[in-house]
């Protein structure tokens, strides 16, 4: 019986463990000379699962529906909105909100790399960095949120804004129908992540 045995060239590059396993890794290394300090971990933790949250987002496109002074300073003054709750820092120095319409829908999308509204939005998801979608959401629009689910009538309009490293967007869906007398906190759950991003609508859920 013979074997066959792979060979690799000497120079062929060796291959690496998945970042997560080397991050990992190198916090044990560190860790176990005493250099990371006491708490890190678990304040970053806090800041990527709490800080770092959609629900502050829903949270201000609630008031926005039910506040029209608000709305009005939201989207004239995004930056000056948020720092009303003390929602801005890393990611979130300077917020522009867009607003759709009947007759406009807008979208976000970061095409050097996956730049959002971190303290507001959360952080990107997978797909929102992925090259797909930063390559094809700036040519069509369309048809990419038809394949996320979301299919926009032809007489509405699909703006797509690149965020920069000094902007960071968030859109302001529509308010759905059959929400009326809604509470904020009730308003807030169904706004998610993808409608601030504008892959996705607001939809009020079937009894």
């Amino acid at each position: 019986m013979s074997a066959t045995i792979e060979h690799t060239p000497d120079n062929a590059a060796p291959a690496q463990a998945p970042a997560s396993d080397r991050a990992w890794a190198l916090f044990r290394a560190l860790d176990g000379k005493g250099l990371v300090p006491e708490g890190y971990t678990e304040g970053w933790k806090k800041t990527f699962e709490e800080d770092f949250s959609p629900k502050r987002g829903a949270e201000l496109v609630a008031r926005a529906w039910t506040d029209p002074e608000f709305r009005d300073l939201l989207l004239t003054d995004g930056t000056a909105a948020v720092d009303q709750y003390g929602y801005l820092g890393p990611q979130g120095e300077y917020i522009v909100a867009l607003e759709d319409t009947p007759t406009l829908k807008n979208v976000i999308v970061c095409s050097l790399c996956s730049c959002t509204a971190w303290p507001i939005l959360g952080l990107p998801p997978t797909w929102y960095k992925s090259f797909e979608y930063r390559a094809r959401v700036v040519r069509e629009p369309r048809k990419v949120l038809s394949e996320m689910g979301t299919d926009i009538p032809e007489n509405v309009e699909i703006r797509v804004y690149d965020t920069t490293a000094e902007t960071r967007y968030i859109v302001l869906p529509q308010r759905p129908a059959g929400t009326e007398g809604w509470s904020r906190e009730q308003l807030q759950q169904i706004v998610t992540k993808d409608c601030l991003i504008g892959v996705a609508v607001p939809h009020v859920p079937a009894n």
